[in-house]
């Protein structure tokens, strides 16, 4: 199965591990955008905002082309800053549009009690509690 990893960036140092771990079950990993650059974000809006916004749009665009090519997005909804489970504005809208199009949707964690919860319970993902075995092999 093809899989795109889904997660805030301050989440990306879990992302090999998990990475490693699915593609030795023999799924291909698709890794999240500015996965190489994490902060990338934040030197952009240093810039300036048109730049920032620009750039915001690039990767929207990208997600999208990336998610009509994967069968599976797999969200690390981990902790962050304590709110547990955090999805935040970017993610949410990758899970949206994986939806729309009728992939599979993981979630490593349960949904986050936060302004998204009725949205992400409507999309129905599969919640696998930090277990990858749920996704299956491919």
């Amino acid at each position: 199965m093809r899989i795109f990893i889904c997660c805030s960036k301050h989440f990306y140092d879990t992302v090999v591990s998990i990475r490693n771990q699915l593609e030795e079950i023999g799924h291909i990993v698709i890794l999240p955008n500015s996965y190489k650059d994490p902060f990338k974000e934040e030197k952009m809006r240093e810039a300036c905002s048109h730049k920032h916004r620009d750039w915001q749009a690039r990767m929207l665009k990208l997600s999208k082309r990336k998610i009509k090519k994967i069968d599976a997005i797999l969200v690390l909804n981990l902790e962050k800053n304590g709110e547990k489970n955090y999805i935040g504005g970017a993610t949410f809208l990758e899970i949206f549009e994986a939806w729309e199009l009728g992939k599979l949707i993981f979630l490593l964690n349960p949904v986050p009690d936060n302004i998204f919860k009725d949205e992400l319970l409507a999309m129905n993902p599969t919640v696998i509690h930090g277990n990858l075995s749920y996704l299956g092999r491919p």
